[in-house]
């Protein structure tokens, strides 16, 4: 049996303080589970793992569609985050990162004066 590598699903919102990126990583454990950020990118990486078989049955497969194996993603950051300050949280299957706008790169509004 072979493995596939596969590409996590991924959502990514914005709103005026920050960027949200959810990925999907059903069935990976936490420890299976990296972030980094390099190079103005920030990366994705890990490994799911496929069931092991038990000796006591004998499991014959009629399909697998579920991928196994590594896993990567990875994503330019925007001009206006800090890297730094990324925060990662994983919970039931769902990797969630926010990626904190800067203070000075935030657009402000200006009202412009109408003569």
């Amino acid at each position: 049996m072979s493995t596939a590598d596969w590409a996590p699903a991924v959502d990514i919102a914005e709103d005026d303080d920050a960027y949200e990126i959810t990925a999907d990583l059903p069935d990976v454990n936490k420890d299976h589970v990296k972030v980094t950020s390099n190079d103005g990118y920030l990366t994705i990486t890990g490994e799911r793992e496929h069931e092991k078989e038990e000796k006591d049955k004998k499991k014959k497969y009629q399909r697998i569609e579920r991928s196994y194996g590594r896993y990567e993603r990875s994503f330019r950051l925007p001009d206006d985050v800090e890297a730094d300050k990324v925060e990662a949280k994983f919970k039931n299957g769902v990797l969630k990162l926010t990626l904190p706008k800067s203070e000075e790169k935030k657009p402000k509004e200006l009202e412009i004066k109408v003569d």
